[in-house]
């Protein structure tokens, strides 16, 4: 028996495995001991590999790193297996608040507020769920806390960062707000 190193692909598909969580290019390249650009080069190729041998998972780009995945089409096979189901869905109430946090933050619950023309009282909801979270506090009178979303966010809404949010038209927020 040899102590060859094993094939670079089969340790990148053993790391998404073992890490249970989205991993970055950088800290996949500190583990394997190669380049961020191979490590992503790799990752690509490995991705396709998998998906054209139709293995029953898939590589997924989310919240700045990579993970594995069940594809969405195998997912009613597998219900019983599968995380409890969702917590219910957000109140239009509650996207409406996330949208502004996630377009503005970091934002307090004053500037939520006059965005919204109303309440946003369903910040603590949005904490709850793990969606945003308290990122500092304004440098204005009373410091107010500032508000910014999480990873959980980006987990959550298939974001690899915030810039993949799609881009505000001339009207703002009018097409994201009130269905």
């Amino acid at each position: 028996m040899t102590n060859a190193a094993p094939p670079f692909r089969s340790l990148i598909g053993a790391a998404l495995l073992a890490a249970g969580r989205p991993i970055s290019a950088a800290e996949l390249a500190g583990v394997l001991g190669v380049t961020e650009d191979r490590t992503r080069r790799e990752v690509e190729a490995f991705a396709l590999q998998v998906e054209e041998a139709g293995l029953g998972f898939l590589v997924e780009a989310v919240a700045g790193g990579y993970r594995l995945v069940v594809p969405p089409a195998l997912t009613p096979h597998l219900a019983p297996l599968l995380a409890p189901p969702p917590l219910p869905t957000l109140s239009s109430a509650a996207l409406e608040v996330l949208a502004v946090i996630a377009y503005r933050q970091p934002v307090t619950r004053a500037e939520i507020e006059a965005m919204r023309g109303g309440s946003a009282s369903t910040v603590m909801t949005l904490q709850e769920r793990e969606l945003v979270k308290v990122v500092g506090r304004a440098d204005s009178v009373g410091q107010p806390l500032l508000y910014g979303t999480t990873e959980r966010f980006l987990l959550d809404f298939g974001l690899t960062s915030l810039d993949a949010l799609p881009p505000l038209d001339d009207t703002g927020f009018a097409h994201l707000l009130r269905g």
